[in-house]
Formats: structure tokens, C-alpha cells, sequence
């Protein structure tokens, strides 16, 4: 996978991402940056050895979900339990990943790294964003050491949408992942209509709001962080 440093200017599919202004409601264009992103993931070789996920997480793509199963996340936070509906007829490839490693325990400890206050909240690299150890200089720049081949989009954006953070590159999506804040927030994912969406968050969206309202260090720094918050526990049930 080769996704971009999120604190660099991303273009995605050669369309302008607007961030909807949180107070006054209204649509304000901003840097691509504010759109998604991740960074460079090494090779699965290289990403076993420098410790990107727990032994006997996958080191290529899982298998897809089943159209037709359904399987409830639970990420556990110090601000609260967020439990997020993952439907495989959304993203057979993205579902089928992202259950894999949370079942893996891939998550366990990994920081939301990038707050966009009214836009998203995002999470999920491994490699550099793996508390108590997050490397603040590289955090968003890592994945699971491999990529994904990219599921349609084929539902609309909203509040408590959860899609996988990638680049303007076909299939470089890994293990990032982000929950949208604002139902305003649809309009530029839909533009470059590349993220491919995994579920919804059923319960807990005041602990996302309350993550997405912590400190970062703005836009010019890419709404980095301040105090990454981590995920403390990652588990998943199914049917």
C-alpha cells in the first residue's frame, strides 16, 4: 500500500474536498489534506519484523465477507464503548479485512490519530500509532503491511458512517479507518466516492463525538492529535 502521510496535501480523484464548518453550517473549501488519507505500509515481510500487529494477524488479504453475514465491533476507548454494525454485502474485501484484524487483535492500542472536528474521526495504523509507543513523527503513515483490492461504494456517506481511509491509488487501502461526524461531511467523501464504506456505528457515537472534540494541532498540521487517544480493546461477535 502506499498511502500518503496524512499531514500531506492528499488529491483525491482531482476534486477539491470541502469540510463543512462545524458552528456556522456552511461549506468551507479546505486543503485536500482534510480527506482521508494514510500513508506508505511496507511490504508484509518488512511490517511483520518491525511488529505492526499481533502474531497471527494476516500478513495479505483475508478472504471477503459473505454478501450476506453480518458482524458487530466493538472498540473499546476511555471515552466510551463505540459498537459498529460491519455488513459484508457494503465491501466484501474491506469487511472481510477489517474483521480479520480486529479479530486478530491488530487494533488492540491503536490510536485515532487525526480528529477533523465535523468531518471524521480516523484510526487504525498499527505500525507508528500503537500506544504507549506512538511515533508522533510517523503515526498515520503505517498499515497492516499489505493492501486490499477496493470494494465499490455503493450507499451514501452519513453521521456515523465507517470507511476505509485510502489514497487517490486503486487498492491501497490496508487497515486505516475512519467514522464520519456530520451528515454535511457526505458531500466531499462522495466526490471522490473511493472510500469504501464497512458499516455504521448502532451505539456510541457520543464517545466518537467526544474523541472528534479533543485537541489536534490543526489544519496546516493536518488536524493531527494532540493526546492520541487509543483503542483500548477491539472485539467482534457475529450472529
Amino acid at each position: 500500500m502506499t498511502l500518503r502521510s496524512l499531514r500531506s496535501p492528499l488529491a483525491i480523484a482531482g476534486v477539491v474536498a470541502f469540510l463543512v464548518g462545524a458552528c456556522s453550517g456552511s461549506a468551507t473549501p479546505v486543503p485536500p489534506s482534510a480527506a482521508p488519507a494514510a500513508s506508505s505500509s511496507p511490504p508484509a515481510s518488512t511490517a511483520a519484523s518491525s511488529g505492526t500487529g499481533p502474531t497471527g494477524c494476516p500478513t495479505k488479504a483475508p478472504a471477503p465477507m459473505a454478501a450476506a453475514d453480518t458482524a458487530t465491533v466493538t472498540l473499546a476507548t476511555a471515552k466510551g464503548n463505540i459498537v459498529i454494525k460491519i455488513t459484508g454485502s457494503l465491501a466484501p474485501n474491506a469487511t472481510g479485512n477489517f474483521v480479520a484484524l480486529v479479530a486478530c487483535g491488530f487494533y488492540d492500542g491503536v490510536v485515532f490519530h487525526r480528529l477533523v472536528p465535523g468531518f471524521v474521526i480516523q484510526g487504525g495504523d498499527g505500525q507508528y500509532g500503537r500506544a504507549p509507543n506512538v511515533d508522533a513523527a510517523r503515526v498515520g503513515g503505517g498499515g497492516p503491511g499489505y493492501t486490499i483490492t477496493d470494494d465499490p461504494v455503493t450507499t451514501p456517506y452519513r453521521r456515523g458512517t465507517v470507511a476505509m481511509a485510502r489514497t487517490s491509488k486503486p487498492n491501497s487501502q490496508g487497515s486505516q479507518f475512519f467514522i464520519v461526524l456530520d451528515d454535511q461531511a457526505a458531500g466531499a467523501l462522495a466526490a471522490a466516492n473511493t472510500y469504501a464504506i464497512i458499516g455504521e456505528v448502532t451505539s456510541g457515537m457520543d464517545a466518537v463525538d467526544a474523541i472528534g472534540a479533543m485537541p489536534n494541532k490543526g489544519e496546516s498540521a493536518g488536524n493531527a492529535a494532540l493526546d492520541p487517544l487509543p483503542i483500548t480493546k477491539a472485539t467482534v461477535t457475529r450472529p
